[in-house]
């Protein structure tokens, strides 16, 4: 292996590019593995076991892999590869986390159908995992690394990254740039800006009493909600990028008791124009108006993502000249979802973002990857990391 570590740069590529052309079963076999561990935020064990999955192919090639628990989420994976290199870093990032429950995998496994892979997180993210720990093989096999090159994956980005936020920013700052391997869009193109998030929890509390007996007694805490949900809709505005959904519901006791208490979960989406702060103390006016006499709102969680600040458009013109030297074009686009590539752009790290494989229907049953994206799209990634500057 000395030899080809030590091959010149166009020599390297080659290499490089020609190993993980041979690699596409293997990639698929990883996927396949990963796919079939059930990893819901805050399913540590699960988590836990993604990240040894993945970290065994890495150790195998020799790849030095360290794990940081993070407790009631599983661990954060670390790995490196020309540690001794020159300068700042290269940062591959993911999130082993999915939005599926425990017992996903039992109902629905991996399957390949047609040339598309199904099963929970096999798109988001499972995929750009795999995807990001061949490259880095690739390069601990075949060397031409200038820079050096360190694998990022996170434990709890679907639910906003509330324990790995501060970590995340820390471990990129002063970064050169950031790959994010969420899946490539539909359209195949990636994403140069994102919305930032928010999730806020609320409770409503009212008086309760019999439905048919003394119903003047009673306050509603569900017709205060239903009041705030409307209010809190009317924030949607799209001239702003703003939208305001209530998703989860809960209150009430049974049917013929006037609600005592009820509750409610808010997703909020904001571009990088909307100042956060500001749309909070808006969802909390709302959340804590009187809207039913003797009824009363509070917010009990709070938390958000950033938006994703656009990618320098030399870093995009670097990505889309790897992907034409492999025959594929590829566009930047903004996307409402929100992801950990907010939480880089927003220290100033240059990050580009889905350079994993193409996939479709996220947080569905539907959820599928393109396998024939898998080996052009790792390679894109690969040449836009040998070519960066």
């Amino acid at each position: 292996m000395q030899d080809t570590l030590e091959a010149s740069a166009p020599q390297a590529s080659a290499l490089v590019l020609d190993w993980l052309a041979s690699q596409q079963q293997a990639m698929q076999d990883l996927l396949q593995k990963v796919v079939n561990i059930d990893s819901g935020s805050r399913d540590e064990a699960g988590v836990t076991a993604v990240a040894h999955a993945l970290a065994e192919r890495l150790q195998a090639a020799g790849v030095a892999v360290q794990f940081e628990p993070v407790p009631g989420y599983g661990v954060l994976l670390h790995a490196q590869v020309n540690a001794d290199g020159e300068g700042a870093p290269i940062v591959l990032m993911g999130h082993m986390d999915t939005v599926f429950p425990a017992g996903t995998v039992a109902k629905r496994p991996y399957r390949e159908e047609a040339g598309l892979a199904y099963g929970p997180g096999v798109a988001d993210m499972k995929s750009g995992l795999v995807l990001n720990v061949f490259v880095a093989e690739a390069f601990a096999r075949c060397g031409g690394l200038k820079a050096p090159l360190h694998l990022f994956f996170s434990c709890d980005e679907e639910i906003g990254s509330p324990a790995t936020r501060d970590l995340i920013m820390d471990r990129v700052r002063g970064a050169r740039a950031v790959f994010n391997a969420e899946p490539g869009r539909v359209s195949g193109n990636v994403v140069t800006s994102r919305k930032g998030s928010m999730l806020v929890e609320f409770e409503v509390e009212g008086v309760a009493a019999h439905a048919g007996i003394n119903h003047a007694a009673g306050a509603s805490a569900i017709d205060a909600l239903a009041r705030k949900t409307l209010a809190l809709h009317a924030l949607t505005d799209p001239a702003t990028g703003i939208t305001a959904n209530v998703g989860v519901v809960h209150g009430g006791v049974v049917s013929n008791m006037v609600a005592p208490h009820a509750r409610a979960e808010l997703d909020l989406r904001f571009t990088a124009d909307t100042n956060p702060e500001d749309l909070l103390a808006r969802v909390r006016a709302i959340i804590e108006e009187e809207s039913v006499p003797r009824t009363q709102g509070r917010i009990t969680v709070a938390r958000s993502t950033l938006p994703m600040k656009p990618t320098p458009d030399y870093l995009l013109a670097l990505y889309q000249e790897s992907a034409r030297t492999l025959g594929f074009e590829v566009q930047g686009e903004f996307t409402g979802g929100a992801a950990d590539s907010g939480l880089t752009a927003s220290v100033g790290v240059p990050t580009l973002c889905a350079t994993g494989p193409v996939g479709g229907h996220p947080h569905t049953e539907r959820e599928y990857c393109e396998l024939t994206t898998f080996v052009p799209r790792a390679q894109a990634v690969a040449l836009a990391v040998l070519g960066h500057p």
